[in-house]
């Protein structure tokens, strides 16, 4: 494993290969453990409905609202939402992504030394979500996955900063991949495209496996196996 290039100003160096892998099976035991798993379920409920809304106003579509439970469930709605329709049907299958995609962005951003960086973007995209939540559980662990990500930016220092950084973005990665498995052919994102789109819903959600674990994969190698 060769060395990481050295930091250019206003950026910190990643961790080591090593440390990072450390992380990543730690991550993957939050993961795995059941009575650890709804704290990361929300976590990743909130990239997943995040997502929904990103594609969608991207699409052209106005947000009404997003709804986050207590279960995790979650839902996002659309002011005028179309049932058919190719910009409409893109907005479906990016929630499973969701997760994987952010934990790839910042995986990358990771790489090229932009730990920080990576901290300041999830604080931001949260607040933003913020604003689209309607009643229900979201209004206190949205509020709440932000202060603590300001806490940290305020008083994790001497490496902790760059470790929880890490786990954030190893914990999107690897739930992705989980939620995916659990939710597999039975989820309502997977049933509705079959409605609009004709293909199975086990093609769905064989398509979002695939993705989830790729990104995995490919952080996985940014974080660990930096060039």
């Amino acid at each position: 494993m060769s060395a990481a290039p050295a930091p250019s100003p206003g950026t910190v160096a990643p961790l080591s290969g090593t440390e990072a892998a450390l992380i990543g099976l730690a991550a993957l035991a939050v993961v795995m453990i059941p009575f650890l798993w709804p704290l990361v379920e929300q976590f990743n409920v909130m990239a997943h409905e995040g997502a929904h809304a990103l594609v969608a106003f991207a699409m052209g579509f106005k947000i009404k609202s997003v709804t986050i439970g207590i279960d995790s469930s979650g839902e996002t709605k659309y002011v005028n939402d179309p049932v058919t329709g190719v910009r409409r049907t893109l907005t479906r299958p990016v929630g499973y992504l969701g997760p994987s995609g952010f934990g790839l962005c910042a995986a990358k951003l990771i790489e090229n030394g932009r730990v920080v960086t990576v901290l300041w973007l999830a604080i931001l995209l949260l607040v933003l979500l913020l604003f689209l939540i309607r009643k229900s559980f979201g209004f206190f662990s949205v509020p709440a996955a932000i202060a603590l990500l300001v806490y940290v930016t305020r008083h994790a220092h001497d490496g902790l900063e760059e470790v929880i950084i890490y786990g954030m973005t190893w914990l999107l990665l690897l739930s992705g991949v989980r939620v995916a498995v659990a939710h597999g052919a039975g989820a309502k994102d997977a049933e509705n495209l079959r409605i609009v789109t004709h293909i199975p819903e086990r093609i769905w959600a064989l398509l979002w496996l695939v993705g989830t674990l790729t990104a995995v994969a490919a952080g996985g190698k940014w974080l660990v196996l930096r060039s």
